[in-house]
């Protein structure tokens, strides 16, 4: 890589202000160079950050950043952010334990007000900071960098409809058009959008009009009334934008978002304007990058370890993930049940729904970053008589979850979710965590769950998930690789047997992909001499009753699952055990009530004490404080 002579003068915002227009093409390439280099070796947001190059240096050199924030919607989209506010040497520490977030962070740096990583939230939190400045006497401009896809979230027009009708409220809406969330952006505001971009005689036609009137007598104001007044009336039939205008937002644009010059312009008129102003900028996913630009799928949105010269990921094999399990399996069940339909928002190929949609796609609908719409659809498809499969990131049910109660589960309807990335996933930060779904759906009568531990148990609990048709079935799985098939010793009253030493004292009970920590911890007590029963309940909710049952057969028991401790499943089986008055003492293991600091998920499970060694060494511990005050003291 060349030495980046401009790119290393850059400490702060401020130091863009003096520069030359060449140095500032200069200094946007080297920033894709230097994004290109590191994120190649890191993994992370790749595509989305070529694509902004211009667009956040352009906002850095007309706002006053952090006195007038910025907000990005996606968070994903910050790594230019970051480079131009001082982080630019920490990159090599990207998404790693004790290294910088993918995402906008609080701790890192005064430039980031929102650790906003959750999709349409941008407008809302900008919409309250530029109220707030106005109301305390505060001149400062708050800017919202909304796109990716993000506006076909619902919060987001929401905030819209408010930002509106303040009229003199101090704020700018960059929208970063190109086009694409994860894959191309799909709907009715996709179609508006594409109209923009695609139609440019406005214009040309405008371009001719003001060669024209330099030409008249028409002066000023008056000139740029004639030329408002036309301007408007062209876009009206070339380019509507009806649905920004109707709301009363003045809109400048669409704008090459790759040139400077021109998106600096517009800034300018919009930060002077007083009152909310939409500026739209077409950018393109991946630029200054030929393979992102040529990968279809998704313009390397999110990409591992790659090569940086062919965009080729450098591990040689990919492993065989749960997604790609599921992804096979459905399709197979497609062609046996025709009234399986397919759900995403906006996650096709992530969540593996694409290879459903190749070879079904009238049953398959993918609705956009909208995943409360995802839910209360497939509610409707359900009573039509169809069962929709909703396949969705675990962290993003958090925003679907009174769908999922009120549509899905009061109505007694079958569908089935299922939680892509559930449990630690690591890298991507606090709110990628797929943490919460364990405690939240306790909460739902009716609901089944199922957490398969290998390939097998997840074919089987999506197989059985088809046929209920009278509740919601959730079945949860990680980003890891899928871990070898774990047989049982034995299947007992709806739960496989893992292992069953003789007269056991101690039954631990692995949820999912914590069944190999539940045997990992049985090892290390039998070499303790302690005997030790583990099962797989593979449907954790309901609770299965013959489980309280062989509760009550032991001295101790011990539940682990890789979701939240207050609230989780293991919370839950202590819950059945007092209403059935058993006594039988019990340990939960899962994860700390708080926000985990990116790292890798083994990273975390170890901090968390949740490896077999900590487990085991605690049910030791357990075991014997309970032995000793059996032991009468001496006389």
């Amino acid at each position: 890589m060349a030495r980046m002579a401009l790119l290393e003068s850059i400490s702060g915002p401020a130091d863009l202000r003096g520069l030359s227009r060449p140095e500032l093409t200069q200094l946007a390439q080297e920033i894709r160079e230097f994004l290109i280099t590191h994120v190649s070796r890191t993994g992370g947001h790749l595509g989305p950050n070529l694509g902004v190059v211009e667009l956040t240096m352009a906002i850095h050199r007309v706002f006053d950043s952090p006195t007038d924030p910025v907000i990005f919607d996606t968070g994903h989209q910050s790594y230019v952010h970051k480079m131009l506010t001082g982080r630019m040497d920490r990159f090599d520490t990207l998404r790693q334990r004790g290294g910088i977030s993918g995402y906008p962070s609080r701790a890192e740096s005064d430039h980031d007000w929102v650790e906003n990583s959750h999709a349409s939230t941008s407008l809302s939190w900008a919409e309250g900071l530029a109220r707030g400045f106005k109301l305390r006497g505060e001149q400062r401009t708050v800017v919202a960098v909304i796109g990716d896809g993000a506006l076909t979230g619902g919060m987001a027009w929401e905030a819209l409809n408010n930002i509106a009708v303040d009229v003199d409220l101090p704020m700018v809406i960059v929208v970063n058009d190109n086009g694409r969330s994860y894959t191309p952006t799909v709907g009715g505001l996709a179609v508006q959008l594409a109209g923009m971009r695609t139609d440019r005689r406005y214009e040309q036609l405008l371009d001719l009009i003001k060669r024209n009137l330099r030409g008249t007598p028409l002066v000023g104001k008056q000139a740029y009334d004639v030329l408002h007044g036309v301007k408007t009336g062209i876009k009206d039939v070339l380019a509507p934008q009806g649905m920004f205008s109707d709301l009363g937002l003045k809109y400048v644009g669409p704008i090459d978002g790759h040139d400077l010059a021109a998106v600096e312009k517009a800034l300018h008129q919009a930060k002077g304007f007083g009152a909310p102003v939409l500026v739209h900028c077409i950018t393109r996913k991946g630029k200054g990058f030929l393979a992102a630009e040529n990968h279809e799928e998704d313009r390397f949105h999110a990409v591992g370890q790659i090569d940086a010269h062919t965009g080729e990921p450098l591990a040689s094999v990919t492993p065989e993930t749960w997604t790609s399990v599921f992804a096979d399996e459905l399709v197979e069940l497609g062609g046996r049940h025709p009234e399986i339909v397919a759900i995403t928002a906006a996650m096709l190929h992530p969540t593996g729904l694409n290879r459903f949609a190749a070879r079904y796609p009238q049953r398959t609908f993918d609705v956009g970053i909208a995943e409360q719409h995802a839910l209360a659809s497939a509610a409707g498809l359900a009573a039509s008589g169809l069962h929709p499969v909703v396949a969705v990131y675990a962290t993003f049910l958090n925003r679907a979850f009174d769908q999922l109660l009120m549509d899905v589960a009061m109505h007694e309807l079958g569908v089935t979710i299922v939680l892509d990335r559930a449990g630690i996933t690591g890298p991507d930060g606090a709110s990628h965590n797929g943490m919460w779904d364990l405690a939240l759906l306790q909460t739902v009568p009716g609901l089944h769950l199922s957490a398969p531990r290998d390939g097998t148990r997840l074919r089987e609990a999506l197989a059985h998930s088809i046929g209920i048709d009278n509740a919601p079935s959730v079945i949860r799985f990680s980003k890891e690789r899928i871990p070898d098939d774990i047989d049982p010793v034995s299947h007992r009253d709806g739960m496989d047997v893992l292992l069953a030493d003789p007269e056991p004292r101690v039954l631990v009970v692995g949820y999912g992909q914590m069944a190999g920590t539940a045997l990992d911890v049985a090892d290390r007590l039998q070499q303790q001499g302690i005997a030790v029963q583990v099962v797989d309940p593979l449907w954790a909710l309901p609770v299965n009753p013959h489980l309280v049952g062989l509760a009550a057969e032991h001295d101790l028991v011990v539940s682990i699952e890789d979701g939240l401790v207050v609230g989780g499943l293991g919370t839950r089986l202590g819950q059945e055990l007092r209403n059935r008055s058993a006594t039988t003492p019990l340990l939960t293991f899962g994860v700390p009530l708080s926000f985990p600091a990116h790292a890798s998920r083994a990273e975390l499970l170890e901090g968390m004490g949740l490896t077999g060694q900590e487990i085991a060494r605690e049910v030791i511990e357990a075991l014997a404080d309970a032995d000793a005050r059996e032991i009468p003291a001496m006389p």
